[in-house]
């Protein structure tokens, strides 16, 4: 009965992780624990697993209107490592000093800069702008939006710089990249290195399965964009993950089918001006959801 206890006490850690006590009392993990043993010759729940196939990071534009200090505190409280870099917190024109003056910052939090993007590319300028920013600041993965007749040009930027490119999903927000059937069709004839960043929000807008689509394409998908919506059309919008239309049992039962190994970076973008409860309540349930699929 233990497991059972355990889960509930992590599905509702996330919120505890950001100092939410009235949200969290004692009283309340003191009853999970009563009810848990009351129950003991009823409920015979699942082990947890033994590993998760993922690293969870997050996405830098979850904290648009926030600075990098409050980032990385929210991470450090929600025990998260990762973080996919926007040039709002590292401009593209920082120095080597100023990057280096980041990576320390980051690395007081213990948290680790993977990526940047997403990047808009529209000329081959930006695409070499984005390519030597990310050789500057040290990563090896860039998650990038081009124009569809740039591809080219990035496939040759892949093999002259040895990264993987992850283009984003957008849905049906903009006229490209609206799921990944899209992403796979358009890359799977370039550099193996090119290939999707699987946001699972906007594939479920365009009306395709995030699940079926990971198991079909999971050998292109370098990063996915962890969020939940409130329906598969394009009014879907933002919502505390495990509210809405997405099945993440079946997600995180699919990563490890396929052996999923690239990070999941959650992008939260419902109260993003005070975002920082969903955040804790959607990182608490995405825990929870792994540990036990």
């Amino acid at each position: 009965m233990s497991d059972r206890r355990s889960f509930l006490k992590k599905s509702i850690a996330g919120v505890a992780m950001l100092g939410a006590s009235p949200l969290v009392s004692e009283p309340l993990l003191a009853s999970i624990n009563d009810v848990s043993v009351a129950n003991d010759n009823v409920i015979k729940p699942k082990a947890p697993k033994a590993s998760n196939p993922f690293q969870l990071g997050m996405a830098g534009f979850t904290f648009v209107n926030f600075d990098l200090e409050t980032t990385l505190k929210t991470l450090k409280k929600l025990d998260v490592h990762y973080l996919c870099i926007k040039d709002f917190h590292l401009p593209f024109k920082s120095t080597d000093e100023e990057i280096k003056a980041f990576h320390e910052k980051c690395a007081s939090y213990g948290v680790t800069g993977y990526a940047v993007g997403p990047i808009y590319m529209k000329s081959e300028e930006e695409i070499n702008n984005g390519f030597e920013y990310a050789k500057r600041v040290g990563v090896k993965l860039i998650v990038g939006v081009p124009n569809y007749e740039l591809l080219p040009y990035v496939d040759k930027k892949v093999k002259e710089y040895d990264f993987h490119y992850a283009i984003h999903l957008h849905g049906p927000d903009i006229k490209i990249y609206p799921d990944a059937k899209d992403a796979w069709e358009n890359t799977k004839n370039l550099d193996a290195r090119i290939g999707m960043c699987l946001d699972i929000g906007h594939d479920l807008r365009n009306g395709c399965d995030p699940v079926a689509d990971l198991k079909k394409y999971h050998t292109r998908v370098f990063d996915m964009h962890i969020k939940d919506v409130t329906d598969s059309t394009k009014a879907g919008h933002a919502i505390e993950l495990g509210r809405g239309k997405i099945d993440f049992p079946a997600l995180v039962k699919m990563m490890r089918k396929v052996n999923y190994t690239g990070k999941c970076s959650l992008e939260y973008e419902k109260d993003m001006k005070d975002p920082f409860l969903g955040i804790a309540e959607s990182i608490g349930y995405f825990k929870a959801v792994s540990d036990y699929s």
